[in-house]
């Protein structure tokens, strides 16, 4: 198969599925063009190790730049998609710069979901970019206000405590990581926050952001307020749909693609966080918003542009490390699921599963890695749970 394939997008999305073309064989051009100035890099590590400066960006890069000239693949950074012409078959950047293309793989990403707000020291954190500035302030003000309590607001305190700053952590939902943790697994997350000096709140309807002198004041529906140095705001991410929907691409909640990764545009496909996929499993369109989940879904979009068969979306699966400690999650938890607890939650020693009629949807693990990834495998196959741990896979 020859031609040329464009992936817009320099992400762990967009660098997979350009690596996944030369493997399976793909013999024509690829442009792997990146928003981004860096090289593809491991985009975890920017609320851990990059913003407390324990790691150099060299280790978080995905693959050096002669890795992608040695596989003919046409990295090129800085290239910010403003427009798609799907009838002409192209796309054309910021600066006018415009390229053909036989098929092209939208890799877009999302953005942090900002707010709307004059005031001067708030912060969102999603690239590279946004690191130094928030670093910075963190460092120079001693403190910080967080608004979010989801996993980049998590991590963030984490890092911040390990830089001596003072944290306040709002929260709009009743518990932090609610999203992906059960109950009882929650509270020790925000247990192990208070231990470590956060001031954590739950429960807060965040109304307005301004500054108050020499930082900034949070102002809650209720009349409370928290002041910090600076602000952080960790309340999600928005999808980069807004090329793909100028051009007419189907676009709900990120860009719409069938099992295969296809858009509704002929030879236009969508993976990662950009993309709205229908997991048969859960049967309803979801965004994968995890490392992982970006990952295959990069190889399998590539696979379909091929012509081979995709495969079916995985079972969810990440982590988060915070104080030292390493917490594991798969699938889809629901605060009405029962809960089967094997293990010590205080000791960090325990495999949580969510069922629903007897089957697990959802497991949470901390020291177990291996029991995770058997749990999530029977969640995979619709496998009925046993009061036996499964074993590891």
């Amino acid at each position: 198969m020859t031609g040329r394939i464009i992936v817009v997008g320099a992400g762990v999305t967009g660098a997979t599925a350009a690596q996944t073309l030369r493997r399976e064989g793909y013999a024509g051009e690829i442009l792997l063009l990146g928003a981004e100035t860096d090289l593809p890099y491991r985009r975890p590590a920017v609320s851990k190790d990059l913003l407390s400066g324990a790691g150099s960006f060299d280790r978080t890069v995905l693959k050096p730049a002669k890795f992608w000239a040695d596989n003919r693949v046409g990295f090129r950074p800085g290239f910010l998609v403003e427009s798609i012409d799907t009838d002409r078959a192209t796309v054309r950047s910021d600066t006018g710069a415009e390229f053909g293309y036989d098929s092209l793989l939208l890799a877009t990403g999302a953005r942090a979901r900002s707010w709307e707000t004059a005031a001067t020291r708030v912060h969102t954190l999603r690239t590279r970019a946004d690191i130094a500035a928030l670093r910075t302030a963190v460092v120079a003000g001693g403190s910080l206000l967080i608004i979010g309590g989801g996993l980049i607001g998590c991590e963030v305190a984490a890092t911040a405590r390990g830089l001596g700053a003072e944290v306040t952590l709002l929260d709009a939902a009743p518990a932090l990581l609610d999203r992906v943790l059960p109950a009882p697994v929650s509270e020790l997350i925000r247990d192990l926050h208070e231990q470590h000096g956060v001031l954590v709140e739950t429960g807060v309807t965040t109304t307005g952001l301004a500054d108050s002198g020499a930082g900034v004041t949070a102002t809650a529906a209720d009349g409370r307020t928290w002041s910090a140095a600076t602000a952080l705001v960790a309340v999600g991410s928005v999808p980069e749909t807004g090329p793909a929907e100028a051009a007419g691409i189907a676009v709900r909640d990120g860009i719409v693609v069938d099992q295969h990764y296809r858009t509704s545009a002929p030879g236009v496909f969508a993976a990662g966080d950009v993309a709205s996929v229908y997991h048969p499993l859960r049967g309803e369109f979801e965004r994968g918003q995890h490392w992982n989940a970006a990952q295959s879904a990069g190889a399998a979009a590539a696979r379909s542009m091929l012509g081979n068969p995709a495969e079916p979306p995985e079972v969810p699966w990440g982590w988060t490390e915070q104080y030292g400690r390493s917490l594991q999650f798969a699938g889809w938890v629901h605060p009405h699921d029962e809960l089967v607890v094997d293990g010590v939650l205080a000791a960090g020693d325990f495999l949580a599963v969510a069922l629903r009629a007897g089957r697990p949807v959802g497991a949470v693990a901390m020291g177990r890695p291996r029991e995770l990834r058997a749990t999530r495998s029977l969640i995979a196959a619709g496998e009925p749970w046993s009061s036996a741990v499964p074993a590891a896979g």
